[in-house]
């Protein structure tokens, strides 16, 4: 039986008090973003959306985010709320003389998560309104508009067999016929993709490949530079990358910043804690890992070498060796 067997079933409308929008505007908001984030934002179109970093010098992940460009003089960039205040102070430190204003536009919009059978009812809806590009449900990184409702669909990558999507809107979209799900259950489906956001207990924790980025679409080694560019890109290509990001279960609840340790190493850890879900009493995490020892089959264990046992499950995509 497979862990998606013995899950609630991804499906409805959920809130997202957790996170924000950051909004880029000005004639240089493209150029500026494109030359501080892992993945392209001048030559992304508006169909598009994508995952990316935001680094310090050393390539350490600062923030990430999932970001549209609905018009070529404005970037939304979606990410945790918590760390909102502190990643617009930090980019406008280097906005100098471009031509471009960061805000906190959280207040402006309603932000929702969207998955599903409601999604693909959404997704039909949208379809037979007008003539948007084909869809596909199973095509992540796609910016979808909703012209009726004044949003914006933005495609994730899917988790537990069901497709996910963020819905950005300026105004309160009508979903009434679409069942509500509980915040708890669409944060289990976040673990169960696979792709952590960085928050406040993990900032400057990775570097992207720690959690997988550059297998999801979150990295793009062909673009310009950007802070960290050099370490993210020798991390890559200089050697096999030692730490990735694991799915894991837990054996109770644990928290985002949490040492990771093996039975037999009481000093040094082993890995991180990125994000949880907890759902009634099921506990899952992203864990950040030494490849050696998941390879080797260790056993796990939370803030000591005798804390709670965790226990790896598959990935839901396949690392990439050829980027």
């Amino acid at each position: 039986m497979s862990t998606h067997s013995l899950l609630p079933v991804l499906d409805g409308v959920a809130p997202l008090p957790y996170l924000g929008v950051i909004r880029a505007f000005g004639e240089d908001a493209a150029n500026f973003l494109h030359n501080q984030l892992t993945q392209d934002v001048l030559l992304m179109k508006a169909d598009q959306c994508h995952l990316g970093a935001f680094c310090n010098a050393k390539g350490r992940m600062q923030a990430s985010f999932v970001y549209c460009k609905p018009n070529p003089n404005e970037v939304l960039l979606v990410c945790r709320r918590d760390l909102i205040p502190q990643t617009v102070k930090r980019l406008s430190m280097f906005v100098l003389r471009a031509k471009v204003k960061l805000t906190d536009a959280t207040a402006d919009f309603h932000l929702l998560g969207l998955a599903g059978k409601s999604l693909e009812s959404v997704l039909s809806s949208i379809a037979q309104q007008s003539s948007p590009p084909e869809i596909s449900l199973n095509q992540a990184w796609r910016c979808i508009p909703w012209a009726s409702e004044q949003a914006h669909i933005l495609t994730l990558y899917p988790a537990m067999e069901q497709p996910r999507a963020l819905l950005l809107a300026a105004s309160t979209p009508n979903l009434s016929a679409y069942p509500s799900m509980d915040v708890a259950l669409w944060q289990l489906g976040e673990v169960m993709s696979g792709i952590a956001w960085v928050e406040q207990a993990t900032f400057e924790a990775f570097v992207p490949q720690m959690l997988n980025y550059e297998s999801v679409d979150g990295v793009n080694f062909k673009k310009g530079c950007y802070p960290g560019q050099e370490v993210v890109a020798r991390s890559q290509f200089r050697g096999t990358l030692k730490r990735r990001a694991y799915v894991v279960q837990s054996d109770g609840a644990i928290a985002a910043g949490q040492e990771i340790f093996t039975s037999d190493a009481t000093v040094q850890p082993c890995g991180l804690v990125a994000q949880v879900a907890t759902l009634s009493d099921q506990n899952y995490a992203i864990v950040e890992l030494q490849t050696t020892v998941v390879d080797e089959k260790k056993s796990l264990h939370v803030g000591t070498s005798a804390g709670l046992q965790l226990h790896v499950l598959p990935l839901p995509y396949v690392l990439r060796d050829d980027i």
